[in-house]
């Protein structure tokens, strides 16, 4: 652990609290259809695509017209990414005439790009054409980001509104995020990576000689990155155009592009808190929202840096070479050129959010080290999250703790000025338990079944059963991220984490919804002394225990028997 290595991090969270306002009180006034800079030259297409698509964003939907809505446009979006990776083989912008996809991989492939988990059981050079993957899954990338924020500003808007039976219209919401948001970031984004050195073309791959060998040659695969690379990050979804993710110089060639990287999964997970308060006319309690994420994301990051700053227990004073190299840390599937405190950092960022993009390996981390971002997709993928799902699923917890608050000075709790009843109560819980009950299951019938599940383990002992776990919990939370340990190109992996994917979505998100559209209908509460405030410190700690409790203490058993298990055996001289 270095002072250069914290200041690196301090300069990403300063360029964070530095620009999150100004963009969350601007996705307010995009998403609740106020005039804004970019409206002169948007407004006419966004009334054209209305136009043309038979849209009519005045009418506002229901939360039940809502969910059919969202769940449509997914099963369409899904069907057509399908369909173009099946069929690649005759499409255009396939200047290696890559065959078409196998139905299991093509299968999980479209789920994963619908639900913004980006989870890649193929290697993406070799296996998917210029065409699938821009039209096909940097599509899907945009797409699935939309889906979220629109979601989550229906659940804001079933908070802020007084006696409504509508939370907004989801056709406006998707495209005035994309339009407005999306777009337009990612255009400057894009560009600034292509400065840096990622590559934007299209290309056959290059042939060249080596180095080592000249006789031998090696192919260099490019295409269409920087495009890519822009809206897998800003939209955490994170699905790499490579096969190294960010660890690859085409995708993230510089310290430059790796802080860039980094700021933007964060940027519009941290500034919808903001955009929370404006909504609500509470901003004290965005920034009581923003405080709890901020905590559990520090902590998970000092935790990471600290375990891989560590040397390794069973190298360190073996050989002097050898504990010269190691006394600066874990350095074992990391880049040279981003180091412990960067690739602890990124791995933390990428994992507090749904992203899944790496840019080091996760599987060569210590147990400990590896333990910090399989527990924080754990906690729901709510510490900043993806975009909009993180916001939504922080205010699932939000409920439940001023359900306990409530519980515990003996009234009826109050949130915002609504009364959370039993139904908002069971719709919480449903959405909680849901994300441990399908991890958990699918983790332990993999585990029992060795012709499905350990035929494509390259780990035995506890450190098998963290890359099985990681999987599915990955999946579950629309991470993407793996253990690399676990070869998932299987029938049973294809479709068991491609449903996982959908489960981990579309499961938890109509629950949601249904409190958004049953908050919406609800009078509102004058403030009494039983009211208990969410815009206080006092608040912050609660949900952040709650969080906590609830979240992290569902899945200790599962990490007793795995990271914490293989990190003490370790300490006694036994690797996996």
């Amino acid at each position: 652990m270095t002072a250069n290595g914290w200041l690196q991090s301090l300069i990403f969270f300063a360029l964070l609290l530095a620009l999150m306002r100004p963009l969350g009180i601007y996705i307010a006034r995009v998403l609740e259809g106020e005039r804004t800079f970019l409206s002169p030259v948007l407004r006419p297409i966004e009334r054209l695509i209305y136009k043309l698509s038979g849209v009519r964003p005045e009418e506002e939907m229901n939360w039940r017209e809502y969910s059919v809505a969202l769940l449509l446009f997914s099963f369409v979006s899904m069907l057509l990414t399908y369909v173009i990776e099946r069929a690649q083989h005759f499409l255009p912008w396939n200047p290696q005439h890559l065959a078409g996809v196998a139905p299991d991989l093509a299968w999980n492939t479209a789920a994963s790009f619908t639900t913004n988990t980006n989870w890649q059981s193929y290697t993406p050079e070799t296996t998917m054409s210029y065409f699938t993957q821009m039209v096909g899954l940097a599509y899907h990338n945009f797409l699935s980001a939309a889906v979220g924020i629109a979601v989550a500003i229906a659940l804001v808007r079933g908070i802020a509104r007084r006696e409504s039976k509508t939370i907004g219209n989801f056709w406006a919401d998707a495209t005035r995020s994309i339009l407005y948001i999306l777009l337009p970031i990612c255009l400057i984004y894009s560009g600034a990576l292509i400065e840096q050195g990622v590559v934007q073309n299209l290309k056959s791959y290059t042939s060249v000689a080596t180095l080592e060998q000249p006789s031998q040659t090696q192919t260099i695969a490019q295409g269409p990155v920087a495009s890519q690379e822009a809206i897998k990050m800003l939209g955490t979804n994170g699905g790499g155009f490579f096969n190294a993710n960010s660890a690859h110089p085409f995708e993230n060639p510089t310290p430059l592009t790796n802080l860039l990287q980094m700021f933007s999964i964060f940027i519009i997970p941290a500034a919808l808190t903001v955009t929370l308060g404006k909504m609500t006319g509470s901003s004290g309690h965005g920034w009581a929202v923003f405080a709890c994420m901020s905590i559990l994301f520090i902590a998970g990051f000092v935790t990471a840096y600290w375990a891989e700053s560590q040397p390794h227990p069973l190298l360190h004073g073996v050989d002097q070479h050898v504990s010269t190299l190691q006394s600066g840390g874990n350095m074992e599937g990391k880049e040279v050129r981003f180091g412990i405190s960067q690739s602890a950092l990124f791995a933390t960022v990428t994992t507090d959010a749904s992203c899944g993009a790496v840019n080091s390996v996760h599987d060569s981390f210590t147990p400990l080290g590896g333990m910090v971002p399989m527990a924080n997709i754990m906690l729901g993928e709510i510490v900043f999250g993806g975009v909009g799902a993180g916001l939504y699923g922080m205010l699932i917890y939000v409920v439940l703790s001023v359900f306990i608050a409530g519980l515990m000075v003996g009234r009826t709790p109050e949130y915002m000025g609504k009364k959370i009843e039993s139904y908002d109560v069971k719709m919480a819980m449903l959405y909680v338990l849901i994300f441990p009950l399908i991890i958990l299951t699918l983790t332990a019938i993999s585990v029992l079944s060795p012709q499905m599940g350990l035929t494509s383990l390259t780990n035995n002992g506890p450190h098998g059963l963290s890359e099985i776990l990681y999987a599915f919990t990955s999946s579950a939370g629309n991470n993407g991220s793996a253990f690399a340990g676990l070869s998932a190109n299987t029938h049973w992996y294809n479709m068991s984490l491609g449903f996982t994917m959908l489960i981990g979505r579309f499961l938890m998100m109509v629950p949601m919804i249904a409190i958004a559209g049953n908050l919406a209908q609800k009078k509102s509460v004058p403030p009494s002394p039983g009211t208990f405030p969410v815009n206080t410190g006092l608040f912050t700690v609660l949900l952040t225990g709650v969080v906590l409790i609830v979240g992290a203490l569902t899945f200790f058993p599962a990490l007793s028997l795995g990271p914490i298990l293989e990190h003490l055996l370790l300490h006694a001289g036994q690797l996996f």
